[in-house]
């Protein structure tokens, strides 16, 4: 195997979870032996401050106005690539994608975001570089889909069908799941008192899991004080880098042990693992990570769009439970936990939907490929 390959992952910063991904297929290259892997936030090299602005107005409008962002991604849903708007959005980066292929000159690109300069530039330079996209949702969008991309990478079988049902050739379509980062597929993850002490948690009590940055502070209070109400539930607040809502949490729940807050965590996998369920909204990633700990998922108000399409996929085949109201929270915890049919039943499905090492059956694909000489892109 050549270790002078090139390889070229592009994504966007619109969320964690495609940096993520992008990084994880990083690593995975290079335990493979192929050094020069290049990650690349396209938008933001191209278009700084367009990208700062609009970045902003997408956390806004998923925060103050999620119907908004809900039209926005509905009216485009089945839009065709070909489509003005559709070439609008092919053009966003394209100049900077240019300098990047002529610097770097690498063998393979990897989408992990839905944007399509790289299969537009491919289709007006003639550049016969092989292209692929991994994508990290389970609902399927047109914006993931271009006739110029060769392979993708999609988490079910459902989207699968989806796709073939848009006329993508079976041949270019892998069931290859989400990649994940280190940690949640490690099969020997397991927990002790030591865990238990170090977050100041009692093991004899069942442990909710809130992914605390998703929520606005109102709401998080609301959670919280109704958890307060039975006596049985311990709850985590993971508020992620974000630290004046973290001080205002613990301000609020400081006279009470049943609730602990953290900020940034590295642990995630071993929160995971010693919590009784997860209360999140619906990111593709933190769902699969989720999925791959076996973790009951309670996924609370998805904002439309991509969030409420995970969380109708993920219901409907019974590894979810979705609730709009924080009153709600401690009796449907309570009646999962206590349902031990129920919970068998959520785990059967997560079994049916989740796909073990994603990341190195993805690399390993995208090598075989390249190995074979002849592209089968």
């Amino acid at each position: 195997m050549s270790k002078n390959w090139k390889v070229l992952i592009l994504y966007a910063s619109y969320g964690e979870g495609h940096r993520q991904v992008s990084r994880v297929l990083e690593k995975h290259f290079h335990k493979k032996g192929i050094e020069s892997v290049m990650v690349t936030d396209l938008f933001a090299e191209a278009h700084p401050w367009i990208n700062a602005f609009t970045r902003y107005l997408y956390v806004k409008s998923y925060t103050f106005l999620p119907s908004l962002y809900g039209w926005s991604y509905y009216s485009t849903q089945n839009m065709h690539n070909d489509t003005l708007l559709s070439r609008l959005f092919h053009s966003f980066g394209i100049r900077k994608l240019r300098e990047i292929i002529q610097r770097e000159q690498p063998d393979v690109v990897i989408n992990t975001f839905p944007m399509q300069v790289m299969p537009e530039f491919r289709k007006k330079a003639g550049c016969p570089i092989p292209t692929v996209t991994v994508l990290t949702d389970f609902a399927l969008h047109n914006r993931w889909l271009h006739p110029e991309i060769d392979q993708f990478y999609v988490p079910t079988e459902e989207m699968k069908m989806q796709m073939i049902r848009k006329g993508i050739y079976t041949g270019q379509i892998q069931v290859s799941g989400i990649p994940l980062r280190e940690g949640f597929e490690c099969p020997d993850l397991h927990t002790t008192l030591q865990h238990y002490q170090e977050y100041g948690l009692d093991p004899s009590k069942k442990i909710v899991l809130v992914m605390a940055s998703a929520y606005g502070r109102s709401m998080l209070k609301k959670i919280g004080h109704a958890c307060l109400a039975n006596g049985d539930l311990q709850m985590i607040l993971l508020c992620g880098k974000n630290q004046s809502l973290q001080k205002e949490l613990e301000t609020e729940f400081s006279r009470h042990s049943m609730i602990r807050v953290f900020g940034y965590v590295d642990a995630i996998p071993q929160l995971m693992k010693m919590s009784s369920c997860l209360v999140t909204k619906a990111g593709g990633i933190t769902l699969t990570e989720a999925l791959a700990i076996n973790l009951p998922i309670i996924i609370f108000r998805p904002v439309p769009g991509q969030e409420a399409e995970n969380a109708r996929y993920l219901t409907k085949k019974g590894a979810a439970i979705t609730i709009q109201r924080a009153d709600e929270l401690p009796a449907v915890v309570t009646r999962l936990l206590d349902d031990a049919n129920r919970l068998s039943e959520m785990r059967r499905a997560v079994q049916y939907i989740h796909k073990s090492n994603a990341a190195e059956t993805i690399v390993d694909d995208i090598i075989d490929r390249m190995r074979q000489k002849v592209v089968q892109y």
